[in-house]
C-alpha cells in the first residue's frame, strides 16, 4: 500500500512541474495588470525550441535556454501588442497559441522532416534524475527510506527548481520593492504613474519573467519528461495552469497545492488504466483522463468561491493628459 502511495505521488511531483511553472509565470503576468491566455503557446513554442536546440547540439542546458529565448520572443510579442499598443490582451494572447500550434509543426517538418517531431533525444541530451545524498544509506529504513529515496530523491532539477520557485515568487511578489511596485500597477496603474512609476517598463520586466517561467515548462515537458517534441504536446497544460491560478486567487502557495492537486488527476488517471474499481468495474481510461480538464470547467465555472482578480487586470493603460 505504501509502495503505491509513493508511486502515485512521484507521478504527482512529476506531472504537476509543467504546470506550476506555468502558473507561476501566469500569477506575475496578472499581478501586473496582464492576462495571458497565451499561456499554451510560450509552452509549446518552448518545448519545440528545447529539443530541437538539445538535440543539434547535444546539450539539454542549452535546449533550455534556446526554450526561455524563444519563449520570451513570444512574451515580448503579446506585451508589444498588450502594453504598447494597448490592443485586446486576450485576442494577443490566442493569437500566440494558434501561431505556436502551426508554426512548430511547420518548422519541425522543415527541419527534421518527421511529421512535425523533432528526433528522439538519448538520455545525454535530457535533464536526468539526481540522487539526493544519502539515498543509499537510508535505502533499507522502513518507512523513511522509501519516501526518501522513492520520493524525494530521483527526480530531474528542473522538478526541484520548480518547487523552489514557490517561495521564491512569493518572496519577490509580497517582499521586495520590485514585488510592491508590481502589485501597484496590477491594482491601480493610474495611482502608480502619479507616483513616479513606469508602468509599461514594470508590465514588460512581468512579460518578460512571465516567457522565462513559461520556457522552463515547456522545457520540461520535451527535454526532462519526454524525450523529444510531438506536436501539440502541451495538451492544455496552460489553460489548465490558467484555471489554476484563479483557483488559486493569484497567491503562489495556493498555486503549488492547486498545481499539486491537477497533477495527483494526472497521476490517478495513469495508475488506474486498466484496473478494476469494486462495484464499478473497468472504468474507461477515457474518463480519468478527462478528470483534469473537468476539474478545470468546475473551478471556472464559480466553485471555488469569489475570486477577485487585479483590479486592473486586461484593461490596458492610456497615461492620462494634464
Amino acid at each position: 500500500m505504501l509502495d503505491t502511495i509513493i508511486l502515485v505521488l512521484d507521478s504527482t511531483f512529476r506531472l504537476s512541474t509543467p504546470l506550476l511553472f506555468a502558473c507561476l509565470a501566469g500569477l506575475f503576468s496578472e499581478r501586473s495588470g496582464i492576462v495571458d491566455i497565451g499561456l499554451e503557446g510560450k509552452i509549446l513554442g518552448a518545448a519545440f525550441a528545447a529539443a530541437a536546440a538539445a538535440y543539434v547540439f547535444q546539450s539539454p542546458w542549452i535546449g533550455l535556454l534556446a526554450g526561455i529565448m524563444v519563449s520570451v520572443m513570444l512574451a515580448l510579442v503579446h506585451g508589444y501588442a498588450s502594453i504598447s499598443q494597448r490592443g485586446n490582451q486576450v485576442v494577443s494572447g490566442v493569437a500566440i497559441n494558434f501561431l505556436a500550434a502551426g508554426l512548430t509543426v511547420l518548422l519541425g517538418q522543415a527541419w527534421f522532416s518527421q511529421g512535425g517531431r523533432t528526433p528522439a533525444l538519448s538520455p545525454a541530451t535530457r535533464f536526468e534524475s539526481i540522487t539526493l545524498p544519502f539515498a543509499d544509506a537510508l535505502a533499507n529504513v522502513p518507512v523513511l527510506g522509501p519516501i526518501y529515496v522513492n520520493l524525494i530523491s530521483g527526480h530531474n532539477i528542473l522538478v526541484y527548481a520548480s518547487f523552489a520557485a514557490v517561495p521564491l515568487t512569493w518572496w519577490i511578489i509580497f517582499r521586495t520593492r520590485f514585488g510592491l511596485r508590481l502589485r501597484a500597477v496590477g491594482e491601480n496603474p493610474s495611482a502608480a504613474d502619479t507616483a513616479g512609476l513606469s508602468v509599461t517598463l514594470l508590465r514588460y520586466r512581468a512579460t518578460i519573467i512571465c516567457g522565462i517561467l513559461c520556457g522552463f515548462s515547456g522545457a520540461y515537458l520535451s527535454v526532462a519528461q519526454g524525450a523529444g517534441f510531438i506536436k501539440d504536446m502541451s495538451a492544455g497544460k496552460g489553460f489548465i495552469a490558467l484555471a489554476a491560478l484563479i483557483f488559486a486567487k493569484w497567491k503562489p502557495v495556493n498555486a503549488m497545492f492547486t498545481c499539486l492537486l491537477f497533477g495527483f488527476l494526472d497521476a490517478l488517471a495513469i495508475r488506474l488504466q486498466g484496473q478494476e474499481i469494486p462495484g464499478i468495474g473497468e472504468v474507461p481510461v477515457q474518463v480519468f483522463q478527462a478528470l483534469p480538464y473537468v476539474l478545470t470547467v468546475v473551478l471556472l465555472a464559480g466553485f471555488i468561491g469569489r475570486a477577485i482578480p487585479p483590479k486592473a487586470s486586461g484593461i490596458p493603460y492610456v497615461k492620462e493628459r494634464t
